[in-house]
């Protein structure tokens, strides 16, 4: 345990100076401020004058100290499926079709003849999307 009369070394100057740097690129620091904390750092003699220039930033005080709680995370889904359920697998995908054969139909009758169906190229990735997706509620016994 460090005392707080005891003499800091230029390398403990600079640790304070790089924490308060990150802070200062956190926005957790203005910049005046910033400059002011490490003039102090660098003119500081003891550990006792390094402590008070970190103490109320994020990741300088004890974890029992703290105020900030940290972050638990959801449980995770059993079955390993992510999606939402009663949700269609590949909503996206058809309606960037559906968009597309407007695209296609608006044109076609603008024109007066009717061009190469050429939205039916978007459907090759749903025509696998949906082999893979029976073929997994096969393999899971649905």
């Amino acid at each position: 345990m460090v005392h707080e009369g005891m003499r800091a070394g230029d390398g403990d100057r600079e640790k304070v100076a790089e924490q308060l740097k990150q802070a200062l690129d956190q926005g957790r620091l203005d910049l005046s401020e910033y400059d002011e904390r490490v003039q102090k750092a660098y003119s500081a003699k003891t550990y006792g004058d390094l402590e008070g220039l970190l103490a109320d930033l994020p990741g300088t005080v004890p974890v029992e100290k703290a105020q900030v709680e940290p972050r638990r995370s959801a449980a995770a889904p059993e079955s390993g499926d992510h999606r939402r359920p009663g949700r269609s697998p590949f909503p996206g995908i058809l309606g960037v079709f559906l968009v597309c054969v407007v695209v296609w139909a608006m044109s076609s009758l603008g024109s007066g003849e009717w061009h190469y169906f050429w939205p039916g190229w978007v459907l090759i990735p749903v025509v696998f999307g949906l082999v893979a997706h029976f073929r997994d509620r096969g393999n899971r016994g649905h």
